[in-house]
């Protein structure tokens, strides 16, 4: 005689349906994740995100509180809706507890040079381990190939190029790339994940750079050739795009903010992939790095920083070639 459980017969017993959207996963926790979590939150859908250390889960959710008490202090959040966002978000250091999540998005985000392939291949291989077969996995990368990506998985057709912009809140778009595997399902999803957290879904082949950032350090490059020739200062650059042609930041604005090194990893494995000039990093760019001036993050860029707000210029071109 077989003995079925009777709580597989229970009324209330959850039955999730295919293609619904209830939790997302996130594995790496900085500035990206935290911005992807809230909007993710804001939108009413759970969060479990993943970090190496629980000390580094502590220390990020201090950031997250931080960004979202200026997020309030500029009137665009509430105490209550804040509380809201934070009881959707949960942490660990257990790949297991994203396990019935819907969606996985990798947005690590490692400063050591080079393309984190291997890196990026190993938490493919971790989270498609405890995942169900149709949960989609997708990574925020823009210069690196998905389907690179997904050759590592059993399930390659499920992995998608999910790339947001900066800002993630403000950002009107999410890049949404197709691997060579990819399957219509996982897209339609990606998709409608999209629309529910309020971006236009922009459809792309897979390609390293995609459009934004193949476009983005083309401009910044070329700005800081112009700085570098001392055609103008760095506010007057910033100024003349953003007044002239509506751009909200300037290129160099935007670099900071993006983080230097962060531009200069992209160009590399842009120059690396196409071996064209245009992706070449300019000499101000790598001096600015090399000095530690990695943008807003640590207060000091093209421009210094307090408190977020901009305080002055660094330093003209060609002074920055003689500086000690």
């Amino acid at each position: 005689m077989v003995v079925e459980p009777i709580e597989d017969y229970a009324l209330r017993k959850k039955v999730r349906k295919k293609g619904g959207l209830q939790k997302v996963g996130i594995v790496g926790f900085g500035n990206m994740g935290q911005e992807i979590a809230h909007l993710v939150a804001s939108n009413g859908i759970n969060v479990e995100f993943i970090e190496l250390t629980d000390e580094r889960i502590a220390e990020e959710f201090i950031e997250l509180n931080q960004r979202l008490d200026n997020v309030i202090n500029k009137w665009g959040l509430t105490v209550s809706e804040k509380k809201a966002i934070l009881s959707r978000i949960h942490g660990s250091t257990d790949y297991m507890s994203i396990s019935d999540c819907d969606i996985v998005i990798e947005t690590i985000n490692n400063r050591k040079p080079g393309t984190s392939l291997e890196l990026r291949k190993e938490i493919f291989r971790k989270v498609e381990a405890v995942v169900r077969d149709d949960t989609v996995i997708g990574s925020n990368t823009s210069t690196l190939i998905i389907s690179e990506l997904a050759s590592v998985l059993k399930h390659p057709e499920r992995a998608v190029g999910l790339h947001f912009l900066p800002s993630v809140i403000s950002g009107g778009v999410v890049e949404v790339v197709r691997g060579l595997h990819t399957n219509q399902y996982s897209i339609e999803f990606v998709e409608k994940f999209a629309r529910t957290i309020g971006k236009r879904v922009i459809p792309l082949i897979e390609s390293p750079g995609n459009i934004s950032t193949r476009l983005i350090v083309v401009l910044i490059n070329e700005a800081c050739e112009t700085l570098m020739e001392g055609v103008a200062s760095a506010t007057n650059i910033d100024a003349t795009m953003k007044l002239g042609f509506g751009l909200q930041v300037g290129p160099l604005e935007m670099a900071d903010r993006i983080g230097l090194d962060k531009v200069i990893k992209w160009m590399n494995n842009l120059y690396q992939e196409f071996g064209e000039r245009k992706f070449k990093p300019s000499p101000v760019l790598k001096r600015l790095y090399r000095l530690g001036y990695h943008g807003r993050r640590v207060e000091q860029g093209f421009y210094i920083y307090k408190n977020g707000k901009v305080i002055s210029e660094t330093i003209t071109c060609p002074e920055i070639f003689i500086q000690s």
